[in-house]
């Protein structure tokens, strides 16, 4: 009868010590690398990171982060990308515009890599053979970045019923963007009008507002750009100047002052690649992992900016916000 009762105890603590492994991460140390055009310290990368923690990875401890930033200088991709394969990751993460996962994809096609594809499609850029089995070594999240930014032009359409003439604010990093504006422009019945903004960074955005006003534009439409996203206080500032209303792809420029943001959450889509450098640090593999595509998008409208513009939002666009800014 001890002896049974043993086995018992015995079976059961196999059991535990099994279970309470398989939910710790694992023990040796991963090595990630992360490339992108915005510093460390953006908000994005922080949720990421504080997402990587609550999965269990502890810098210093079980996870080397290696960290590389083009600081909104798409040349410098390339030599980036190819520095950190260099580095025996387990993981590289690249959530940023195209540039940056064609460097990678480049630079490597054993390394698995978790992307976050934000203004192209990446089966039509032949990264990816599908979202439900993408093959290969490139996994991750596609924000749908080209079908939004036709739903932006149509919400800035529906805010000012009036519009007739758009500036189109546009860099290396949005180039694929373009095309997806302009069919969504004919749709609505505006005239937009392209104005490209070129490398090297700082770009030259009073010229760019002077050849707008020269335009006539009466709103503007800056595509997703992570460039533009480290120059928002500069670029808000400069709307608020010329008295331009604008649409934008992400939260932080509405909260700038920017007048609308209409995007899926950034900050949600870096959360849910540190879930799949978890996955793949457990053993999946990139060409299994299906891609996500966001299913919540926000529509941020700030009622301040359009109180100082002189502009009435229709009651209709306001009851489809997911924010208001007073």
């Amino acid at each position: 009868m001890r002896r049974i009762g043993l086995a018992v105890v015995l079976t059961f603590g196999l059991f535990w010590m099994l279970l309470s492994a398989a939910a710790q991460p694992p023990t040796k140390v991963a090595r990630v690398g992360m490339l992108g055009g915005a510093p460390r310290s953006a908000v994005q990368w922080v949720a990421f990171e504080q997402r990587l923690r609550e999965l269990g990875y502890v810098e210093g401890q079980n996870l080397v982060l290696e960290f590389r930033t083009a600081e909104g200088k798409a040349e410098r991709f390339p030599d980036l990308a190819a520095a950190l394969v260099q580095l025996n990751l387990d993981v590289l993460v690249v959530p940023s515009a195209q540039p940056a996962l064609r460097a990678a994809r480049q630079a490597t096609s054993a390394v698995p890599i978790v992307m976050i594809a934000i203004d192209f499609d990446p089966i039509a850029q032949g990264y990816i053979a599908g979202l439900a089995r993408p093959g290969g070594n490139i996994t991750g999240l596609s924000l749908q970045q080209l079908e939004v930014t036709g739903k932006r032009l149509e919400l800035l359409k529906n805010a000012l019923p009036r519009l007739t003439r758009v500036a189109v604010l546009w860099d290396a990093f949005s180039a694929d963007e373009l095309p997806a504006a302009e069919a969504a422009a004919r749709r609505v019945g505006v005239n937009l009008q392209p104005i490209e903004l070129r490398q090297p960074r700082p770009y030259d955005y009073t010229s760019a507002f002077r050849a707008a006003a020269a335009g006539r534009a009466e709103a503007v439409l800056p595509l997703t750009s992570p460039a533009f996203f480290l120059d928002r206080a500069h670029l808000v500032a400069l709307l608020d100047t010329h008295r331009l209303p604008a649409i934008h792809h992400q939260r932080e420029f509405a909260v700038a002052g920017g007048l609308i943001s209409y995007g899926a959450s950034v900050n949600e889509a870096f959360r849910r690649a540190a879930d799949y450098v978890d996955k793949i640090l457990k053993g999946a593999k990139p060409a299994d992992l299906p891609v996500e595509q966001p299913t919540k998008f926000e529509l941020v409208i700030n009622l301040k900016t359009a109180k100082a513009l002189g502009l009435t939002i229709p009651q209709s666009v306001l009851l489809r916000a997911d924010e208001i800014i007073q």
